[in-house]
Formats: C-alpha cells, sequence, structure tokens
C-alpha cells in the first residue's frame, strides 16, 4: 500500500527529485519609485496622501491604483485644504501632477499649495487626555486617568517611521515656483474646455457625461507611460496624482445636487466606473472631492461610495452649534471613515478607532482620536452634563451602554 500523503508530500519512498507541493512563497518584486513604499499588511505599493496622520488612519497610505473619495465638507474649506495637501506631496516627492476643477483655474491651485517644512518634524502627539487636578477640584501632585480613556488605543497625529515617507506643510505659506518647475503638471478647467452655452445645453453631449475629463485622464495615462504602453523617460517609473475638485456639483453640468430625480442619475457612477478601470492598470492615484450634502437622492451616494476604494466624510464645525460649543474648542470637525479598500486580502485594514476628529494649526493639519472632558464634579450644571451626554454618543467604543446614558454617574 502506498503511503498517505500529508500535506501535499509523500512519505519516504517519494523518489529523488521529484517535485513536492512544499514551494518556497515569493512575492513580486515591486518597483522602486520615488515617494512610495510597500505596505505592511498586504504588499501594495503605498504614496501618502499628504498628511501623516491620515495614511496612519487608512492602513499607511494610499494604495497605487486606487481613487478616493473625500465628502466635502459644508464649505468646502477642509476638502480643498486636503486636496492640496496631496497635490503638494507630489510636488514634493517628484510625481507627475493632473488637476482638475470646473470653479477654480488649476493654474491657481499649484499656485497656492502649502510649502513644505524644512526644520524640525513637529513633536509626537500625546492623544491621551490630560486633566488639571486643580480644575477637577482635587488635590494632589498626581491623578489618574479617567476610567473612559484608560484603555482606549492611541491615534497617532505624527506617525514613529521616518519622515521620507509623507512631509508636513505649513498652510500659512505658499509653495515657492521653482519646486513646481521640477515637476510635470497637467490641468482641466471646464470653462476653457467646454463653452458655457454648450456645457448647460440639454442638446450637448458632454452635458454631465464627463466625456472629455476621463478622455484627458486617458490620454495623460497613455502618453506619460503610466499603463506600460509607452516607456517612460530615463527608464525611470513614476507616480501619476490625479486630484478632481468638487466633481458632481452643478457647475460639472450634473443634476444631482439640484433634483431629486435627477435625468443624469447615472453619469457620475458611470464616469467613476470607467475611471477605476483605468487606475487599475495604471501607476497612478486618483483624489475627488465629491458634495455629499448637496446630493439630495441618497440612493446615488451609495452607488458613489460603492464604486470608490477609500471614502472619507468631512464635518465641519463651521456655521454650526458646535463651533461655539466648549466641548469641542480644540477641534475644527469631524472625520469619518466609511470605506476602506480590500487589497490582496480576505478583510480590510480597518482602523481601531472610529471617533476621529481634526484640527488645523497654523503650521499642522492633524487628525485624533476625539476625547470629551470628563464629567468627575458634581458642581456641573444641568445643561452641562446633558451636553455631555449627547456628545457622549458619538463615541462608539470603549464606554458601552454607561457613557450613552443620561444619568450622571459618581463614583
Amino acid at each position: 500500500m502506498a503511503a498517505p500523503v500529508i500535506g501535499g508530500m509523500s512519505g519516504r519512498n517519494t523518489p529523488a527529485g521529484a517535485e513536492t507541493s512544499f514551494r518556497r512563497k515569493t512575492r513580486a518584486k515591486l518597483p522602486a519609485i520615488r515617494g512610495t513604499r510597500p505596505s505592511v499588511h498586504n504588499g501594495q505599493l503605498l504614496i501618502s496622501s499628504g498628511v501623516p496622520s491620515m495614511d496612519h488612519i487608512l492602513g499607511g497610505g494610499l494604495a497605487v491604483g486606487t481613487l478616493l473619495l473625500i465628502e466635502e465638507d459644508t464649505y468646502s474649506t477642509y476638502s480643498n485644504l486636503l486636496l492640496k495637501y496631496f497635490v503638494a506631496e507630489g510636488v514634493v516627492s517628484g510625481h507627475e501632477i493632473f488637476v482638475a476643477s470646473s470653479s477654480e483655474d488649476p493654474q491657481r491651485i499649484l499656485k497656492d499649495l502649502p510649502t513644505p517644512l524644512t526644520g524640525e518634524l513637529p513633536k509626537q502627539v500625546d492623544l491621551e487626555p490630560k486633566v488639571e487636578p486643580e480644575a477637577l477640584g482635587l488635590a494632589g501632585d498626581s491623578m489618574k486617568i479617567a476610567w473612559r480613556y484608560q484603555n482606549l488605543p492611541k491615534v497617532e497625529s505624527v506617525p514613529l517611521s521616518s519622515s521620507r515617507f509623507g512631509h508636513y506643510y505649513d498652510v500659512s505659506k505658499s509653495m515657492c515656483p521653482e519646486m513646481l518647475q521640477h515637476v510635470k503638471t497637467h490641468s482641466f478647467y471646464l470653462p476653457e474646455m467646454v463653452p458655457l452655452e454648450e456645457m448647460y445645453s440639454s442638446s450637448s453631449k458632454m452635458t454631465c457625461d464627463y466625456s472629455q475629463l476621463l478622455h484627458s485622464i486617458q490620454r495623460v495615462i497613455h502618453q506619460g507611460g503610466f499603463d506600460g504602453s509607452n516607456p517612460q523617460q530615463r527608464g525611470e517609473k513614476n507616480i501619476l496624482r490625479i486630484g478632481i475638485q468638487s466633481l458632481g456639483s452643478v457647475l460639472w453640468g450634473d443634476d444631482i445636487c439640484s433634483d431629486e430625480r435627477p435625468h443624469h442619475v447615472h453619469s457620475l457612477t458611470r464616469f467613476l466606473y470607467a475611471l477605476r478601470g483605468l487606475l487599475r492598470s495604471s501607476l497612478s492615484v486618483c483624489f475627488i472631492t465629491v458634495p455629499e450634502h448637496l446630493i439630495q437622492n441618497k440612493a446615488i451616494t451609495v452607488r458613489v461610495r460603492n464604486l470608490s476604494d477609500t471614502v472619507v466624510g468631512l464635518e465641519s464645525f463651521i456655521g454650526s452649534e458646535r463651533e461655539s460649543n466648549l466641548l469641542y474648542k480644540d477641534y475644527h470637525g469631524l472625520l469619518y471613515v466609511h470605506k476602506i479598500p480590500r487589497l490582496n486580502s480576505l478583510i480590510c485594514d480597518e482602523t481601531d478607532t472610529k471617533d476621529l476628529a481634526f484640527k488645523l494649526k497654523r503650521k499642522l493639519f492633524s487628525i485624533e482620536r476625539l476625547h470629551l472632558p470628563p464629567d468627575l464634579s458634581d458642581t456641573v450644571s444641568r445643561s452641562s452634563k446633558q451636553d455631555v451626554a449627547g456628545s457622549a454618543k458619538l463615541l462608539s467604543s470603549g464606554c458601552g451602554t454607561a457613557a450613552v446614558g443620561k444619568k450622571h454617574l459618581d463614583f
């Protein structure tokens, strides 16, 4: 009787030189490209989004060949800033740039990019909340951290890795024109491509089908050799960064933001479907901002999210009640990670926290865990307690049902 096969390899009677199923698994060698690094989770080639804290949340960076969708805040203040960070990181890394917009001239966007910080990097931010004993009416030189924050994991605003991947920028200063001269840029300004009379004409073929934008991106990818069709210059491979501002707005000729039952309901989704096909087969990454809060048909929002690889939502405090709420005085808005791609794995690398907030300092845009002040004093007013209880509903981990209740707990 023949020896049984265990684990794909026969017993002692296996003849010498015979092949077995035990073979060393080898991964394909990733190309060495400036401003990239392989992911430690799935081996995918990554680039930086321009915000190191966002790279940390998204699993190390943006995967090459994917699409990042940013759902804009109400006044598009911070979404446009993130777009400039993305483009500025491409300039510093020496990547090729493609910027498209329907409202702002891409050349103006390139001139307003933040300048990179050349001095010392910001120190690591300790995201564990610090409470002064005197503020709570307690005596003593030291005290333990509040129980609700004791076992929560940290979200590092400044990663501990090398600064070669991802840089920091000063938003108060514009990037010098000499830096832009060393990179190749492309622009797509809709009013220059299509006259306004034809753009909003019902008989125009360009009405909200985004065909010219798609053809422009396809031409840059093909002529630049990012899809492997043409050898790139000097034999060095490079990354194409594509930034599209306020896609789906009325200025693009689309009506998804002005009608509950738009006539061109599938135009944006068809564009995203074709764009993802281009990205998958090329060395390129796309960064798109969409005014999701203006889309009246929420079924379109679901389709747009499904056709995107990574989806991040922004909620700004500008013009809202939270702007004057003392509980949020240290933050400028909330950040929601709706979707992270599954690449070379069955599951995605989800972040260990869902309660994220962002703040903009003079020289640093950072994303941190949302910390609410602990309510430990008996002298807190009833209205303040209600604000804390209502705000604590945003926290999804660490406190359970006791943290979101209306009762005041004393220990």
